[in-house]
Order: C-alpha cells, then structure tokens, then sequence
C-alpha cells in the first residue's frame, strides 16, 4: 500500500485590518478581515519537517499590513490581486495563493444632517467580499456579500407543494418573505471597475427581490440571478444562498382576537435552505476561480 500526500495549502486565517487616510479633513476608514492561503512545492515540511520552503504564516499576517501602508488599499479585489500576485511571484516554491477578504462597511454619523469628518456607525452585519486565486500567471476573481437581510411584507405566495402524511404546513397567497442573502460572483478577467460593478450587482439584486412576485424563494434566487447576468457582461456567474427566515402567523384565537396577517412569530431555526447557481452559456471556464471555496 502506497501514501500520498494530497492536495495541500496553508496560510493566515482571518487578519484584522483597519487603515485610516487622513490625507485631508475627511478621513476615510478601510475595515478588512484578510485571510490568505498558499500551494505550491510542500511536501518537504508535510513529510519531513523540512521548512525551507514554507514562508510563515506570521509573515504573511505582516505582508497584509505592509502592504496597506505601502500603497492605499483601494478596492479589495485590487488589494488581494496585489497580495497573490506577490506570494506567487517572490517565493520559487509558491505557486499559487488564494486571498480572501471581508470588507466590514462603515456609514458616517449624521450631524446638523451632515455626514461628519471622522466618526461613523455600523448599521448592519453585512461585509462586502472578494476570493482571489493566483495561479502562476493567471487570476481569477470571486466577489460577493453576506447577510444582507432583506423582507418583503407581501407579495409572496407559497402552495401547490406535495402533501403527505407528515405535511403540516399550510399554503398560503400571502406571506412575509425574508431572507439573509449570500452572493458571490465570478468575474470574466479582472480588468473590471470593482466599485460600480459590486454597487450594480447589489442594486438588481435588491430591486428583483422588491419587485417581482414570488411564488416560491426558488423563483427568487433564480430572478435575482438572471438579472445580474443581463445587466452585467463583467459577471459569468452568480452562487446564491437564500436562507428562508420564516415567520409564522401566531394563533391569537384563545385570546378571543383575530390574526389578519398582521402578528407574526419570527423563528430563527429550523429554516429552509436555498442554493443556487446562474450562469451564462457563453461563459468563459471557471479554471481556479471555485478552487477550495466553500460552496456558499
């Protein structure tokens, strides 16, 4: 019987990062979590504890930082672009990196009805994202957000679904409909304006989920997507990840009162799980782009 060492990579997981441009009276703030990865010619310190080859994960965490000061940050996917392109073509045994980065936004606080100078509030948990793989020569881009929570009040319908001797739910015409939504995107080359591009994307998202009538959150992730994908030649692909945030009618009954879709129980768990994939049949091929991503 033979061993084999495996597919392999390592590096530094989940960086914390915030700069601050103070170039002029009105700062502006970066807020990163950076995690970085690296392949190439290992096998010496996974079989050996040879570490010759192996640049230390310290090293990459103070890479990260070196590299904020060294030049703006600027869009994420320029800085993981940066940061790949770097491992990748100063190590002889390093071949490929993959960098991820969650951009945490920052709003700035209001004051006389005035965005102030330097002092800002976060509003939301939802982080901006980006996957960069490098490979020799070769990039590729996934970009994306997550918990975005989003809900309709109406305009959603649920029926028509199988039932057997364990279907307990009943159908409905109208229901809220809310969902945390996770997106990532697969950009065709990286010679893209990232800041427009990610600002569009969110925005045909959001507006496919306001506007169109649902009949079930499937058709939704599919709209969402399909609008992306019209709007946006940049964009090959789009993963979806719609959980289903359900909230259920509470029975005012023993209390004598009615319930006309107005009082709802929110639960957070159990809840249906939505994914999926739109993509465009002229695509160009995927390569790296997915290589060790989670599925969502």
């Amino acid at each position: 019987m033979a061993i084999t060492l495996g597919p392999n990579q390592y590096g530094k997981a989940e960086v914390r990062l915030v700069t601050v441009n103070r170039t002029g009276p009105v700062h502006e703030i970066k807020d990163l979590t950076v995690s970085t990865s690296l392949r190439g010619d290992l096998a010496a310190t996974h079989l050996t504890g040879d570490n010759a080859g192996v640049l230390a994960t310290d090293t990459q965490k103070n890479t990260v930082y070196a590299f904020a000061k060294e030049s703006p940050v600027g869009e994420i996917e320029d800085f993981a672009l940066r940061l790949g392109r770097h491992f990748v073509r100063e190590h002889g045994n390093i071949t490929g990196a993959r960098v991820l980065v969650d951009e945490h936004a920052w709003d700035r606080i209001a004051v006389d009805g005035k965005p102030h100078e330097h002092s800002f509030s976060r509003a939301s948990d939802e982080k901006r994202s980006t996957a960069v793989t490098v490979d020799g020569e070769r990039a590729w881009v996934v970009s994306g957000l997550r918990d975005l929570v989003v809900l309709k009040s109406t305009g959603s319908e649920f029926h028509g679904f199988p039932h057997d001797k364990y279907t307990t739910l009943a159908e409905t015409d109208d229901r809220i409909l809310a969902t945390a939504v996770t997106a990532r995107w697969r950009y065709q080359g990286t010679d893209v304006d990232w800041s427009k591009s990610f600002t569009e994307v969110r925005r045909l998202m959001l507006e496919k989920f306001a506007t169109l009538h649902s009949y079930s959150l499937q058709q939704t992730l599919y709209a969402m997507g399909e609008a992306v994908l019209r709007e946006r030649p940049e964009v090959a692909e789009i993963r979806l990840s719609l959980p289903n945030r359900h909230h259920f009618l509470v029975d005012l009954t023993p209390f004598g009162l009615s319930n006309d879709n107005e009082v709802f129980y929110a639960a957070d768990r159990p809840y249906g799980l939505i994914e999926g994939t739109v993509l465009r049949d002229d695509a160009e091929e995927a390569g790296l782009a997915w290589h060790t991503l989670p599925t969502f």
